[in-house]
């Protein structure tokens, strides 16, 4: 009689979307395996079909995919390979967002507005995601939105590192552009050994996408190398308003840092006559060549992202990778 194995080891798969391929084969560099072979195309009315080359059953799947311009059809890819790995027996769908799409749009500032960053949960869950893996949030409750596990990875300590190992600490100041953020700027000081702590008065017209008024400075920053904190740089108008409000008020230097560089409309153009003397983002998002430019600096997530999927896979410790910073 033939005798019958069965087999419990569990596999790690790899899948990505079209939106930025790149950053997958860095992450699959990272854990040392392929990315599942996916075909993937656009029917001639837009509609998205997606198959993969391999079977999946029984596999924990990890889709990656960064929702970058355009968003919706990002969305809708990843959302049609989840539906296909719960249709083919994966054992666990781990949905890996560099970058949350409408994660602004996480709640309510007038009547009759969707909360599009729960409906955004609510449809990976719908599809058969088990889990979600983010980086940087725009906001933490975003994380109650999924009903199941949530991994929120931060770039600070990989952002920290950088700006660390290039600036003098004696006369550094973390600057939040909006009191809403000085919770982050009082991480990065305690990151950097305690340094100064800055925010930029500011209000914005909920009618109006993209636009605040910069007020004045709060915190002494005269003489001192300033950099500017933010989850993303979008159309960099409030960012560069900042670093001007930073300059006029005397400040010696600025330095830009933020996890998503989303770089949207004007951005490019007016970071680039900004007086800002470095930009520093991660690359969660697709950087093209056109839109790089001098004092671009773009840190790897990568490394972050592999060890996580790692972490999760051996059901390991994700909160370990932040040396306690939660």
């Amino acid at each position: 009689m033939n005798e019958i194995r069965l087999s419990s080891e569990k596999r790690l798969r790899l899948f990505t979307g079209r939106a930025y391929p790149e950053l997958a084969d860095e992450v699959a560099a990272e854990l040392g395996i392929p990315i599942t072979p996916t075909s993937a195309y656009d029917f001639a009315n837009g509609e998205i079909f997606v198959r993969f080359e391999e079977s999946v059953r029984g596999s924990d799947a990890f889709v990656l995919q960064s929702h970058s311009a355009p968003v919706n059809k990002q969305i809708m890819e990843q959302l049609i390979m989840v539906d296909a790995l719960k249709r083919a027996s994966a054992k666990r769908i781990t949905v890996v967002l560099p970058f949350y799409g409408y994660a602004r749009q996480d709640k309510k500032h007038r009547g009759r507005e969707p909360i599009s960053a729960r409906l955004m949960a609510d449809l990976f869950k719908t599809a058969g995601a088990d889990r979600l893996m983010c980086v940087d949030l725009h906001t933490s409750q975003i994380q109650g939105f999924f009903d199941g596990p949530v991994d929120h990875l931060f770039a600070l300590p990989l952002l920290t590192n950088y700006v660390g190992s290039k600036v003098d600490r004696k006369n550094l100041v973390i600057v939040s552009p909006d009191s809403g953020r000085v919770r982050v700027a009082e991480r990065w000081s305690e990151m950097l050994g305690g340094t100064s702590i800055a925010f930029i008065h500011k209000t914005r017209d909920p009618r109006v996408p993209n636009e605040s008024t910069t007020g004045k400075v709060v915190g002494d920053v005269k003489g001192m190398t300033c950099v500017v904190i933010d989850d993303m740089i979008d159309t960099a108008g409030t960012i560069t308003k900042a670093v001007d409000a930073l300059i006029e008020a005397g400040a010696k230097d600025v330095i830009i840092a933020a996890t998503h560089a989303v770089l949207s409309g004007p951005a490019i153009d007016r970071l680039k006559k900004s007086r800002v003397s470095e930009v520093v983002v991660t690359n969660t998002l697709p950087i093209p060549e056109e839109s790089r430019f001098d004092n671009l600096t773009v840190l790897s997530i990568a490394p972050l992202l592999a060890r996580a999927i790692k972490e999760v896979f051996e059901d390991g410790s994700v909160t370990s990778l932040f040396d306690g910073h939660s």
